[in-house]
């Protein structure tokens, strides 16, 4: 059996047993999509959004690139979450990254990567300007942990920076911002960051005609 082959057999038996435990489990789902959550996390394959939040289909809206980057020039999370605060009106936004995260570490070193470099610049950026403190730290793979929190928590700050936040701030008072931190070793989410409607911002981002 080829490898893809097995997930359409592990999707017929996911499907039935859903049915088996809740015969209008789908129906549920193809009528109102409502979440409460946005979740901007990292592509990395050990870290999935619903598994680790024990949270259902349905509950939380997802978008996932490399380093769990928030960049003021991707139109494809400015339009998720553009969509997920004015339509789906979510109440909280996730930007979580994650310990040994390779986007992160490759940010950290010298190597071309092509392409991708221009992505990892952002990353790079968020080093230069913490470098003494993450320099003063004992080891590299301190120095990369430390990085990957003051990666999220920049993230963070830059969805702050959006109109699309600053407008639902102003006339909703939501969503709350938060940066969390997955650790692979033990499974747990650990709190880096939170801004709320009332969290200070440098007047520079701010707009005053929304």
């Amino acid at each position: 059996m080829k490898s893809y082959e097995k997930l359409l057999l592990e999707n017929q038996a996911w499907a039935a047993e859903k049915l088996e435990d809740d015969v209008d489990f789908f129906k549920r789902l193809e009528n109102i999509q409502r979440p409460e959550f946005l979740w901007i996390g990292c592509s990395d394959s050990r870290v999935p959004a619903n598994e680790i939040t024990g949270t259902k289909p349905g509950e939380i809206f997802v978008h996932r690139n490399i380093a769990n980057m928030v960049v003021h020039t991707d139109l494809n999370l400015l339009s998720v979450l553009q969509y997920a605060v004015e339509v789906l009106e979510v109440k909280h936004i996730i930007v979580c990254g994650h310990y040994g995260c390779g986007g992160v570490k490759a940010a950290l070193g010298h190597h071309s990567f092509g392409t991708i470099n221009k992505w990892l610049r952002n990353i790079k950026d968020v080093y230069r300007w913490h470098e003494k403190e993450i320099e003063a730290l004992p080891n590299e793979e301190a120095k990369a942990d430390k990085l990957v929190e003051l990666n999220v928590r920049e993230q963070v700050m830059n969805l702050a920076k959006t109109s699309i936040v600053q407008s639902a701030w102003k006339h909703h008072q939501r969503p709350h911002l938060h940066g969390w931190v997955y650790r692979l070793s033990d499974g747990i989410l650990h709190p880096v960051e939170l801004m709320t409607p009332n969290s200070p911002l440098d007047p520079i981002y701010m707009y005053d005609n929304l």
